[in-house]
């Protein structure tokens, strides 16, 4: 067994230098003085013994140091304080070479304030918890070898999954909240029948992209709801406002202050029937698969009005929140429409580019297993329903 370093890093010189990670971002470890992080790479890296790797050391802070903030932020534990820390360092994926505001802003949006309220009151917090895993890691005495952890966090924290599935299709998985996602087309987004867009601080798919689809004022003050008034919108234009549409319906819209991030359209599908009386809907496999193919059909049709055309399409798992289908279930109802739809496309030279998004590592293995596997053995092996 490794023994226990005899000095643990102080938390508040170790907060001092993850905040210069910050202002500077990863890319530029190089150039930082940081050697408290320099002294607990190298000590992990050697089991706890003297003599790491040189490039770890505080003149020339690198990968080891990288692959250490890594570990530390994987410690977290998931949920929003890890996706903002991610992006507080530069450490999801294609921020790099983010500038420290562009850092920080996202890390904001992710809680849903401004950024100056995430600066003074959001951020302690986050960098706090990071300064807290790194003397935990440094504490383990090397149980957490850094030669290990960059397999382990590449296995269980990555952010993207690039599958090839069982056909000449590649599918890519992102595993965050659906609000972090930058340059798709279009972002399909369950609701239920009346097109009634939850409140904003609920944590629904629908309510997350309402909410990171609003325009706020510096205060974090809503000053234009884009998507909840462009679906009211549409519903007065076919004449449904106050009134279920037929389960499988889409509704359009743009995708307000998401266009910032390269989202172009939000395509709602109606998929949850809520039952009178009761909090709770019902979602039926066959509506999620009829919605799906519907939005695959509305995507055909508006893309060559968009320049450059659309091409890109990311879905969640529709009916798998509150809507009570398992995962199992829910993929399986969506991915026979969008086999469908790839295969048409090839046939037309049509070249749609498909993502999944998820939140949790869980699903996105299980999305990840059933792309690459027959997914009737799978659906036998787990107990679903085809």
């Amino acid at each position: 067994m490794p023994s226990h370093p005899p000095h643990l890093p102080e938390h508040g010189a170790v907060l001092a230098e993850v905040r210069k990670v910050r202002r500077a971002g990863v890319v530029r470890l190089r150039e930082l003085d940081v050697p408290e992080l320099g002294r607990i790479a190298r000590g992990l890296s050697a089991g706890g013994a003297a003599g790491g790797p040189a490039d770890a050391g505080a003149a020339g802070a690198g990968g080891a140091v990288e692959r250490l903030l890594r570990a530390a932020v994987s410690r977290i534990g998931g949920g929003s304080l890890q996706t903002a820390a991610e992006y507080s360092l530069g450490l999801a994926q294609g921020t790099r070479d983010w500038p420290a505001a562009d850092r920080r802003r996202r890390a904001a949006q992710v809680y849903g304030v401004s950024v100056e309220r995430f600066r003074k009151h959001h951020e302690l917090m986050v960098l706090g918890q990071i300064a807290e895993q790194l003397v935990g890691l440094a504490g383990s005495g090397g149980a957490d070898s850094t030669d290990a952890l960059p397999l382990a966090v590449a296995a269980v924290h990555r952010t993207h999954r690039t599958v090839r599935t069982r056909g000449p299709a590649t599918v890519r998985v992102h595993v965050h909240s659906v609000d972090l996602l930058r340059d798709v087309d279009v972002i399909v987004s369950p609701t239920n029948t009346y097109f009634a867009l939850p409140a904003t601080y609920k944590s629904s798919v629908s309510a997350t992209l309402r909410r990171a689809g609003a325009e706020l004022d510096p205060t974090g003050g809503l000053v234009a709801d884009h998507i909840h008034d462009e679906l009211r919108g549409w519903a007065a234009r076919h004449g449904t406002p106050g009134r279920a549409v037929l389960p499988g319906t889409v509704a359009p819209t743009s995708s307000g202050a998401l266009a910032a991030q390269g989202v172009r359209r939000i395509y709602h599908v109606a998929v949850a029937q809520p039952r009178p009386g009761t909090n709770d809907y019902d979602v039926q496999p066959a509506d999620v698969t009829r919605g799906v193919a519907r939005a695959f059909a509305l995507l055909a049709e508006e893309s060559a009005r968009f320049d450059p055309p659309l091409r890109s399409v990311c879905l969640p798992l529709l009916g798998a929140g509150r809507g009570g289908l398992t995962p199992l279930e829910s993929f399986g109802a969506v991915w026979p429409a969008v086999e469908a739809e790839l295969a048409r496309g090839r046939e037309r030279g049509t070249d749609w580019e498909v993502h999944f998004v998820v939140r949790a590592h869980a699903r996105a293995d299980l999305v990840e297993r059933l792309l690459t596997h027959d997914l009737a053995h799978d659906h036998a092996q787990d107990g679903g329903t085809p």
